[in-house]
């Protein structure tokens, strides 16, 4: 699998999110900022390109839809995003944002609870 760009993983959310859309139903997804109808276009050629998208035809208009899942590609950027910065270790990752304040002490409760949940499961 290949890492997304931030204007395709925006437009890959929103694909995500309506299941199936034509390109004008994907722009009128963005509130801010935008881009073009071509922009929007061009990204989803590419993104079929690359395997995360297909479409069929309807008329004269491709409808697009997933051909990954938004949870396949979240445990692909999640291991690119450990392995690269936190050398695939989860105590690193909790570290660093609890060493920057970005987690307070109820969340790592949350976290805790998870976790041992998730070795229960086992």
């Amino acid at each position: 699998m290949k890492e997304l760009t931030k204007a395709e993983e925006r437009v890959m959310q929103i694909v995500w999110d309506l299941e199936k859309a034509f390109t004008r139903e994907v722009l009128e997804q963005f509130k801010k900022e935008k881009p073009s109808y071509t922009t929007v276009a061009t990204v989803l050629t590419v993104l079929q390109q690359k395997g995360f998208v297909a479409h069929e035809m309807l008329g004269n208009s491709k409808q697009y839809y997933p051909l990954i899942s938004k949870s396949k590609y979240s445990d692909f950027a999640m291991s690119n995003v450990m392995g690269k910065y936190f050398e695939g270790s989860l105590t690193r990752l909790v570290s660093f944002f609890a060493d920057r304040k970005k987690i307070d002490i109820n969340e790592l409760d949350e976290i805790i609870k998870i976790l041992e949940s998730k070795k229960e499961e086992e």
